[in-house]
């Protein structure tokens, strides 16, 4: 096996992608806050994932893995020494200047870059052809971050599984909710991707003792050769997670879903027709059914409706970037209209404008 270093930005949900990397036997890095830093290098990070037909609740800690994990700030990276580098940070947190600069080394330092963002990078938007990319800036926080990187050397990985810090917890525990899998697409170069697919089958082979039994863990690393598979997230975001906004509060996922199951399904197959156009084929896309189904067990707000109702001035709009794609594709977009009005107002109100 072959042992890579992998830099991730973000402690929180990156955590869940680093221990099941650092489980595989690989070395990580979390790039994050100060107080994480302290907290992660002292105690390491936590995880904890349920086994569904074991009914149980597993707890991972970096400290037992045989690979390593450490956690260090942007200043302290240095990026010549990685063979891969992942995203988990939400989009607005690019902005910040100590982040920008190192995002700015990472693109002109050509190294393999993987997003496990809702929101897609500039450059892996570039990938798809027919896209005008400069009439896209309008979604984003601050659009001039993604300058630096080459397309070709970015690619997305669709962050399907659910996790959240619980409140009442240290901030180096992260609780899994829905232990999907993480889905990724190939890289435009061939060797790039095969970093993928060797991490890929490094984490299918992990072993856990559970009370004697040898198992398998649930997330794992799926690389596809569609670059549109990852886009599948999108009809979800639009048909349940950022219809958690309401005018007065957040919803649980399931609520924005099944309140309403038939406005739901025709959201998300209209979202699922711009991926398609765009050159998606069926099998890159998850069928409403199967998501209304995973839905019933989503009975937290979505992290975007979250950080709404708890004063943010900014999120990760894929809301909107569905419709500045569609507007150029020429497509009517009122279906998801009063979706974007939504957010946007609960923006203005935590602006204050």
């Amino acid at each position: 096996m072959k042992e890579y270093r992998i830099l991730i930005l973000g402690a929180s949900y990156g955590s869940l992608l680093g221990i099941k990397l650092a489980l595989a036997g690989h070395d990580v890095d979390l790039v994050c806050l100060p107080q994480e830093v302290e907290l992660i290098n002292k105690e390491g990070a936590i995880v904890r994932l349920p086994i569904r037909d074991k009914d149980k609740v597993i707890e991972l800690r970096s400290t037992d893995c045989p690979g390593s994990l450490r956690a260090l700030g942007p200043s302290d990276v240095d990026i010549s020494t990685y063979d891969l580098i992942a995203l988990a940070m939400q989009e607005p947190q690019y902005g910040a200047d100590e982040i920008a600069e190192l995002l700015k080394e990472i693109g002109l330092s050509k190294t393999p870059c993987m997003s496990i963002m809702n929101m897609p990078p500039l450059p892996y938007i570039a990938r798809i052809e027919g896209l005008d990319t400069s009439k896209l800036d309008g979604a984003y926080t601050k659009p001039d971050v993604w300058k630096y990187f080459d397309s070709n050397y970015m690619t997305l990985c669709s962050p399907d599984p659910q996790a959240f810090r619980p409140p009442d917890e240290n901030i180096n525990v992260l609780q899994v909710g829905l232990p999907t899998n993480f889905k990724a697409a190939r890289f435009e170069s061939d060797q790039h991707t095969q970093i993928l697919r060797d991490l890929q089958s490094d984490i299918e082979n992990i072993k856990y003792d559970l009370d004697g039994d040898m198992i398998d863990l649930p997330v794992k690393l799926k690389v596809h050769d569609s670059i549109f598979v990852p886009l599948a997230k999108w009809s979800m975001l639009l048909s349940g997670n950022y219809r958690c906004v309401k005018e007065e509060k957040a919803v649980a996922i399931k609520e924005a879903v099944h309140s309403d199951l038939v406005r739901s399904e025709e959201i998300y197959n209209w979202v699922g027709a711009i991926a398609t156009k765009l050159g998606a084929i069926e099998s890159d896309q998850v069928p409403f059914i199967k998501y209304a189904s995973a839905a019933e067990s989503l009975i937290r707000p979505s992290s975007a409706a979250r950080a709404l109702f708890s004063g943010a001035k900014n999120i990760e709009r894929v809301d909107r970037l569905i419709k500045l794609i569609a507007t150029q594709m020429g497509e009517d977009t009122h279906l998801i209209d009063s979706i974007i009005e939504q957010v946007d107002r609960r923006l203005e109100i935590n602006r204050g404008s």
